[in-house]
């Protein structure tokens, strides 16, 4: 709400910037707790491939922080938390439509009304209902392109 507040009502207009307090940020805070706290311990690296991974899941948590924070000034946060709380809903499904991993159906039962919880909670029928309409017409190019 802070990082709406900032990009929309008061015109800041740097998300990138913002992106890059808030990787910092965390940074920082995740030394702290590991290396001062001793909340976890400290892992090492062991191989170039092992790095290389890391490097792409952090780029790709980056970027979408930073398209996060670039959306936060043309979407209500409602709708910005309903987006999200359809992640691990989609997680699974994509995950088992792409490798085939099977979750318990306990777990599917689970995430379709806790996301539906949320859409409601956040009254953003509309917006949202748009967006599951978007997915509607990409999921067929997904599945006809892979």
């Amino acid at each position: 709400m802070l990082n709406k507040y900032l990009l929309s009502n008061y015109g800041f207009k740097y998300p990138i910037f913002l992106t890059m307090c808030h990787m910092t940020a965390c940074s920082l805070l995740s030394y702290v707790a590991i290396a001062w706290m001793k909340m976890v311990p400290m892992q090492t690296i062991r191989s170039k491939t092992q790095f290389l991974k890391i490097s792409a899941l952090s780029l790709v948590f980056c970027v979408s922080v930073v398209f996060g924070n670039i959306s936060l000034r043309f979407l209500p946060v409602s709708f910005n938390q309903a987006v999200g709380a359809t992640t691990p809903f989609f997680t699974a499904v994509f995950a088992y439509l792409m490798i085939l991993k099977r979750e318990a159906w306990l777990t599917y039962a689970t995430l379709v009304p806790v996301v539906t919880g949320v859409v409601i909670a956040s009254g953003v029928s509309c917006l949202f209902f748009s967006y599951l309409c978007q997915l509607g017409v990409l999921f067929p190019l997904l599945i006809w392109a892979s």
